[in-house]
């Protein structure tokens, strides 16, 4: 039902995009000014926040060709575990900034073309459909507050910017295989219809995948990470007018995956579609809604007996939204935001619980709700010569409603039928930052802010087992608030030397948490409070064919629990390191010829809130070789963990699961 739907909106999108095409020819006829495909441009007190841009040749050169591979190279990134998107459940795909994790659902709010990512139910990022080639820059503000971004951005923004037909070429294209015999293909068309242009793209990744499980555990039953992931873009820029245009884009996608067991098998599909309307002139404004249809379903096997136990055969989810924003001409000194934005999210849980002995159908469950948030915002950024001065407030209406949890035997009759109080709650926050130019070479900045992270449906409302481990859903889950402040200092001696050094200190109250209350029993809680404080470095070097980018990143996180939480007083959140760093050297001799190695580091974590059970440090070396053959193909060789370092990504009393081992991959890349 949901799939057509969104397809449908899609088609009505680009319907409305044709006359604008045909006005973008007749533009181009009159010599006017090319479309960008973009939002706003960033505002004079965008720097005041600690932020990092990633262009489009560092987007390309990740040596395992994903997005995650390329966000890593930013100080303080993390994923809520090590696995990445080929070996990792889906709903553990939830990403953060500066220590404050702990939580499979994402702390940072992720954007592409300004609409949020985060699968609606789940709160997780579909990683594989955010294919590094559709994109043509990122942009990572760390900390900063909710502001005028949203709801969600709790650590942080991550903003993708889709690549326009300057990026990609007419045609271009690139097929991959590693020593597995699995494959990566992509490939794109965006020719430039007068002044605006199209875009349509597709990606398939698939591959009998890597053995997560270590040697002396392997039974019978043990399965490789089998993954088979798809992903299509069409997406159609045109201009209405002299400084207005129009966006439109859709994006389908699915995703499969094993883990650990044969049968032991997840899926994820989504169909997502959006308008944006983009004014550039005296009033600028942007003007955004989109729709989000997404599904998830997963078996889980017993790792003792090693049949299904549970099947959690659908999750359909909605995400249904929209933004406007106001820039008013105020002079050059003043940029002045005002806008509001409103999400609803909605899902259901439906899953049917197996007895391991007799393989029937021992319980059918279903959970749901939605949640709500309307915002307003405004915010100044007011030049004073070498100084920028920038504040604003935002006000949420948060609504959490509808909720419920049914449990029926298998003749249907009803074992449990909860029914869940609505909630709603108004919440005013604030960021503020100053930015100072005190030469040509040094900048000074600092600021404060606050933001917010509504729980999502999953976990307010839907219970889930990692075997021998029961994790209890809380339906009177508080959102997570955030207060932080910090101060840094930009050095640029030369476009080829910049060196960067942040301090911060986070605070989440409310966090969400799976805390233990009994053996093998957790539940969601909302802990107290996490802290985090601790140091962002970054430094880029780049001499004739040289080029060298390293980045750290030091905190020293703490929960404070009382209460049932009361032991986990002064622990680290589970998940999360202390250290990690990351540092690329590039050579490029020569037009289109490029090599790279990649060296990462990622520290010890716990697996568990009771720091129980560790996730050694690891240490790992990749590279990337791109070879000119002829004027429009290339040669890749990428090669990914060189040293075959053992990376575990999972342990549960000693039950380990482990990361991509070495893996070396050849293939072309062209473009015309």
């Amino acid at each position: 039902m949901r799939g057509p739907f969104t397809i449908t909106a899609t088609a009505l999108a680009l319907a409305l995009l044709s006359p604008g095409l045909a006005q973008a020819e007749e533009a181009a006829d009159a010599g006017e000014i090319l479309v960008t495909g973009r939002g706003l441009e960033e505002t004079p007190g965008t720097p005041a926040y600690s932020t990092v841009e990633i262009e489009r040749k560092e987007i390309l050169s990740a040596p395992s060709g994903r997005i995650e591979d390329v966000l890593t190279s930013v100080a303080g990134f993390q994923q809520f575990r090590r696995s990445d998107s080929r070996s990792s459940n889906p709903s553990a795909q939830g990403v953060t900034l500066r220590a404050l994790g702990g939580n499979a659902s994402s702390r940072a709010l992720v954007l592409l073309d300004g609409v949020p990512m985060a699968d609606p139910f789940f709160g997780y990022i579909p990683l594989p459909a955010l294919a590094p080639d559709r994109l043509g820059r990122i942009r990572v503000t760390r900390g900063g507050g909710s502001g005028p971004f949203g709801s969600g951005a709790l650590s942080g923004t991550i903003e993708l910017d889709s690549a326009a037909t300057e990026d990609l070429g007419l045609v271009s294209g690139s097929i991959i295989a590693n020593q597995r015999g699995e494959t990566e293909a992509s490939a794109s068309i965006a020719p430039q219809l007068g002044s605006g242009f199209v875009v349509a793209s597709g990606r398939w990744d698939r591959g009998k995948g890597f053995w997560t499980t270590p040697g002396d555990e392997r039974v019978p039953a043990s399965a490789r990470a089998r993954f088979d992931s798809w992903s299509a873009s069409l997406r159609a820029i045109a201009p209405l007018a002299g400084d207005v245009e129009l966006q439109a884009r859709g994006l389908v996608f699915g995703d499969r995956r094993s883990l650990r067991f044969r049968g032991a098998d997840s899926a994820t599909e989504g169909q997502d579609a959006s308008l944006r309307l983009v004014g550039r002139g005296g009033w600028k404004f942007d003007a955004l809604v989109y729709v989000q249809a997404r599904n998830f379903s997963n078996v889980v096997v017993s790792s003792t007996r090693f049949v299904p136990v549970l099947d959690q055969y659908k999750t359909p989810a909605t995400g249904i939204g929209g933004k406007f924003e106001l820039r008013p001409p105020l002079g050059e000194a003043h940029v002045l935001r005002l806008g509001t934005d409103w999400r609803r999210t909605s899902g259901t849980m439906q899953e049917a619980a197996i007895s391991a002995f007799t393989g029937k159908i021992a319980a059918r469950r279903r959970a749901g709700g939605h949640n709500t948030v309307l915002g307003f915002f405004a915010e100044d950024d007011w030049t004073l010569g070498p100084v920028v001065l920038t504040g604003g407030l935002r006000g949420d209406r948060t609504v959490i409603a509808g909720g419920y949890f049914t449990e029926r035997s298998p003749d249907g009759l009803a074992v449990s039928d909860e029914r869940y109080p609505d909630r709603a709650d108004w919440t005013l926050s604030y960021r503020a930052g100053v930015l100072l130019h005190a030469s040509e070479t040094v900048a000074l900045r600092a600021s404060a802010y606050s933001g917010l992270r509504l729980p999502t449906l999953n976990e307010l409302y839907r219970p889930f087992t990692v075997f021998p481990v029961v994790t209890l859903a809380n339906a009177a889950l508080r959102n997570e608030k955030l207060e932080g402040y910090e101060a840094g200092v930009d050095f640029t001696a030369s476009p080829g030397l910049k060196l960067s050094l942040t301090a911060f200190e986070n605070r989440i109250e409310n966090a969400i948490a799976n805390v233990t209350i009994a053996a093998n029993l957790r539940q969601r809680r909302n802990l107290p409070e996490i802290r985090s404080r601790g140091i962002e470095a970054a430094a880029h070097f780049a001499t004739g064919p040289v080029r060298l980018d390293a980045t750290l990143a030091w905190n020293d996180a703490k929960v404070h629990g009382s209460g049932i939480s009361g032991d986990l007083d002064g622990m680290r959140p589970a998940q999360t390191p202390s250290l990690a760093a990351s540092a690329t050297l590039a050579f490029v001799p020569a037009d289109r010829w490029s090599m790279a190695l990649t060296l990462r580091h990622v520290g010890a974590q716990f697996e568990d809130d009771l720091q129980t059970d560790v996730l050694p440090a690891a240490t790992t070396l990749d590279a990337l070789v791109e070879i000119p053959l002829g004027a429009r193909a290339s040669l890749i060789l990428r090669g990914e963990n060189l040293f075959d370092e053992k990376i575990i990504t999972r342990n549960s009393g000693g039950s380990l699961d482990l990361g991509v081992p070495r893996t070396l991959w050849a293939g072309f890349r062209w473009g015309l």
